[in-house]
């Protein structure tokens, strides 16, 4: 008899990523998936450690799934990924229903850690940082037949003094660029058209004399490959040479995630980020010069140790200046282990100071990304049609500049590439209509 699985993935792009990576490495082992985690025999959810409210809301849907153990018994439940990696055994202690805790270094070992929970009845941990560890030769199990993950770095180099990234994570390891240009080849030779290049500081990436530029190109120009994206970059490592692979090769997307955490020197400079305020915004004039109608958006935290309003009031100028397309804001969420848990005892911003502070920030963002989309309503564009939507009998569809666009269709659409016509917008996403199939 078939054993059965369930996988749920919460956090960022290498954490779905790690999904697909998870539920390749069970099929491989004899696993089925099924559709609800009632059914299954191994539930594994799959985790961030980035912020506080990310575990507390692993934590309650851990225990709410306490309920198939006791509905099926001998159901095991895993906690894997980056919140694993961080409380390890003290995972087991909060919470006794789970059997396994396991590190984003040992999902290659997935039917094995099973195995050894199920004859021990739980308590196996596995939280190794393996330093050559970056899944070369596993299958993955794409969810998507349009859109492919393509994982080309794990772990991260740089120290900023609020990320848990490089605790949980570990050192940088980068991919063999022929192993990743294989990889997409085989993927392109399936029908997939658009390829996500991720790495948690993916363009410093770097193996032998390849750089992130010189890989980012020779990906571009594989045959069938019609789009290329990458995240998440750092403004250090964002250079004139990637800048110029961007705007010269066709297939890469004029579109870019550009972290930058604040708009305050002095607050850059606790966070450890390497760069100032005007060395940031020199380099988005630099790829709005190269790349004209280039969308970016960003990652910013308000509330860390020792921001005060005038800090926050450089944030919101730099939003005016950048304007946007869209962001992802924080309120400062202190880890455990991190240099800025220190700061925190002698520069703690209140609570609601903070919360004040990210209204206003998300308030500031939507404007500006609302004003920048009303002013694209009636233009025609090129979407590829990614799915069924959430609601209505609509489409899916994301431009080359990463907008959501809605549109009625035909489930055979899904997969095609089909210019539309920009019909209205709801500040965030797009409606539309085709004008050619």
């Amino acid at each position: 008899m078939s054993k059965t699985y369930w996988v749920e993935t919460y956090g960022c792009q290498m954490n779905l990523s790690d999904g697909e990576l998870m539920e390749g490495v069970l099929a491989s082992g004899g696993y089925t998936q099924v559709s609800r985690p009632e059914d299954a025999d191994v539930i594994l959810v799959n985790t961030c450690a980035i912020r506080e409210h990310a575990e507390q809301r692993v934590l309650g849907r851990v225990a709410e799934l306490n309920r198939v153990k006791r509905a099926r018994p001998g159901t095991l439940i895993g906690v894997c990924g980056c919140m694993a990696q961080r409380l390890g055994a003290r995972l087991i202690e909060r919470a006794e229903h789970v059997d396994m805790v396991i590190g984003p270094d040992a999902y290659r070992s997935l039917p094995q850690l099973i195995d050894q929970a199920a004859q021990n009845g739980g308590g196996v941990v596995d939280i190794e940082l393996r330093s050559s560890e970056n899944y070369e030769g596993l299958e993955l199990r794409r969810r998507s037949q349009v859109s492919a993950w393509i994982p080309i770095q794990r772990g991260c180099d740089y120290r900023c003094t609020f990320c848990i990234v490089p605790r949980t994570r570990g050192s940088e390891k980068n991919r063999v660029p022929e192993a990743v240009l294989r990889e997409i080849e085989e993927l392109a030779g399936e029908g997939i058209t658009e390829f996500v290049l991720l790495g948690q500081t993916v363009n410093s990436y770097r193996y032998d004399d390849w750089d992130f530029p010189r890989l980012l190109r020779a990906v571009a120009r594989l045959p069938a490959v019609r789009r290329v994206r990458f995240t998440s970059p750092h403004p250090n490592d964002l250079t004139r040479e990637l800048v110029d692979a961007m705007a010269e090769e066709d297939a890469v997307c004029p579109q870019m995630h550009l972290p930058v955490q604040s708009g305050s020197d002095r607050v850059l400079k606790r966070m450890a980020r390497r760069y100032t305020r005007e060395e940031y915004i020199g380099k988005v004039s630099m790829l709005r010069e190269a790349i004209p109608n280039i969308a970016l958006s960003t990652d910013i935290i308000v509330g860390f140790p020792g921001e005060d309003e005038r800090d926050f009031e450089s944030t919101l100028d730099l939003v005016r200046a950048v304007r946007y397309d869209d962001a992802f804001t924080f309120r400062y969420s202190p880890r455990e282990g991190t240099p800025s848990t220190r700061m925190q005892e002698d520069w703690c911003v209140p609570e609601h100071v903070a919360q004040g502070r990210l209204e206003r920030l998300i308030a500031l963002v939507r404007e500006i990304a609302a004003e920048k989309n009303l002013a694209e309503v009636g233009n025609l564009v090129e979407v590829l049609v990614e799915k069924r939507a959430r609601r209505g009998e609509l489409l899916q569809a994301r431009t080359d500049r990463y907008k959501v666009v809605l549109i009625p269709g035909l489930q055979e659409w899904i997969g095609r590439y089909m210019k539309v016509a920009l019909t209205g917008t709801s500040g965030a996403t797009f409606t539309g209509f085709p004008v050619e199939s």
